[in-house]
């Protein structure tokens, strides 16, 4: 036991986001897979084929630009994205991720 090496640490309880940057919505949206002023959630970018799979939530992150106006319902966001969000006059709505079990 003492002679094998002792590496790194693994969060049980850390919580795996999906990153979507509001370019890649942007281009969904102008491919008409995301109605425009539509509410954007977790299901809704799934449907539209921006991401495969819902881990723990989905993050919104501020690389490219938002030209039209949506309301996001997200587990997170970076301040980009939320400016990014506001300026097409949409808004964002920050939801509680889901906790995960530590038997996981």
């Amino acid at each position: 036991h003492m002679r094998l090496p002792k590496r790194g640490f693994k969060n049980l309880f850390r919580l795996d986001f999906v990153a979507v940057n509001v370019g890649r919505i942007q281009a969904a949206v102008d491919a008409g897979k995301i109605a425009k002023g539509a509410k954007v959630d977790a299901a809704a970018l799934v449907e539209a084929g921006v991401i495969r799979r819902v881990k723990d939530g989905v993050r919104l992150l501020g690389s490219g630009e938002l030209k039209t106006k949506l309301d996001f319902e997200v587990a997170g966001v970076s301040a980009g994205a939320k400016a990014a969000v506001e300026k097409a006059g949409g808004s964002v709505t920050v939801i509680e991720p889901k906790a995960k079990a530590a038997a996981e």
